[in-house]
């Protein structure tokens, strides 16, 4: 099935949504930035090799998850909130 570029917008902002939702829960409980980071490495693992992207953006972080070596991975987790924890402030 082929989305049209609003569906997959509205897909990517609600994904990016629901991993902001999980950051913030995670500051809330007083996780360090340090172990949310790890936590992501940990779900980016999982979900690179059983899930399958719903969108082109998630296709791409994919990608270079499998590419990246554990420092690339530990990076590209790092990015990923902050990207959220950004958009959440705007």
């Amino acid at each position: 099935m082929e989305l049209n570029r609003t569906e997959t917008v509205t897909d990517w902002d609600k994904w990016k949504h629901s991993l902001s939702k999980a950051v913030n829960l995670g500051q809330a409980v007083g996780l360090s930035q340090e172990t949310i980071e790890k936590a992501g490495v940990k779900i980016g693992n999982a979900l690179s090799s059983v899930v399958d992207p719903e969108n082109r953006e998630q296709r791409l972080l994919q990608e270079m998850w499998k590419v990246g070596d554990d420092d690339d991975r530990h990076v590209l987790s790092k990015l990923i909130i902050k990207m959220v924890e950004t958009d959440n402030k705007d």
